[in-house]
């Protein structure tokens, strides 16, 4: 069974300090960085999931979040992406809402986001728990409520309940453009852009009725696979 010492100690071995320094200077967090790129940091997370269950999986990524090392969190979040979880319990659909607090960088809570994605479709009541998100004092945790709720932007042909998610998520972005942080703004436009391309009408809708709160190049980049 993978151990949190083995599976630091197989990034730590994997890590490049020179690539660290750069990480560093480009994600701009005071955290520790190996340099360890992200297939190999995947090559490592595919071999300790085939060696160990769902709830040694949870402890494990848990201890590595702790850590809190760049690679370790992202390694953290990828042992729980995952469509199909057998149990699908609340267990790591809890873990991951329990590291959204600590979100500090785009990377990192990107990958968790990912996770958490996979977590939302396998169950869709629980975008309750991300709504309360959007009344975060922390900007991180709001712009979580956008990136993780990516997969209702993508239905070509979707269910009533789906339409349902779609426009709630919608709802919550219109009461974010009026937040010109850029992170806040750039999450806006990817929900909305990445929704042209399957349901370009709610975006140009979307557009005309707040394009005005949001900050243009958010707009133009909201709006850029729009049809002409």
């Amino acid at each position: 069974m993978t151990s949190k010492r083995e599976a630091l100690d197989a990034l730590r071995a994997a890590g490049d300090p020179e690539k660290a320094k750069d990480m560093h200077r480009y994600h701009k967090v005071d955290r520790p960085y190996l340099g360890v790129a992200n297939p190999v940091i995947d090559d490592l997370v595919k071999t300790w999931r085939a060696d160990i269950d769902l709830d040694a999986r949870l402890v494990l990524a848990n201890s590595l979040w702790k850590s809190n090392i760049h690679e370790a969190r992202v390694a953290a979040a990828k042992l729980l992406t995952q469509a199909r979880l057998r149990p699908d319990d609340t267990a790591a659909w809890d873990l991951i809402v329990s590291w959204v607090p600590d979100f500090d960088a785009w990377a990192i809570a990107d990958h968790v986001c990912i996770a958490g994605q996979k977590r939302l479709v396998a169950d869709p009541s629980r975008l309750d728990t991300v709504e309360s998100w959007t009344r975060s004092d922390h900007m991180w945790t709001r712009r979580a409520a956008l990136v993780m709720t990516m997969p209702w932007t993508k239905q070509n042909n979707p269910k009533p309940a789906e339409l349902v998610a779609r426009d709630r998520v919608l709802a919550w972005a219109a009461g974010y453009t009026t937040d010109h942080d850029k992170f806040i703004q750039k999450a806006i436009a990817w929900w909305l852009r990445e929704l042209s391309k399957h349901d370009p009408a709610r975006v140009s809708t979307f557009i005309s009725h707040h394009g005005a709160d949001m900050k243009p190049s958010a707009v133009k980049e909201a709006g850029r696979l729009l049809p002409a």
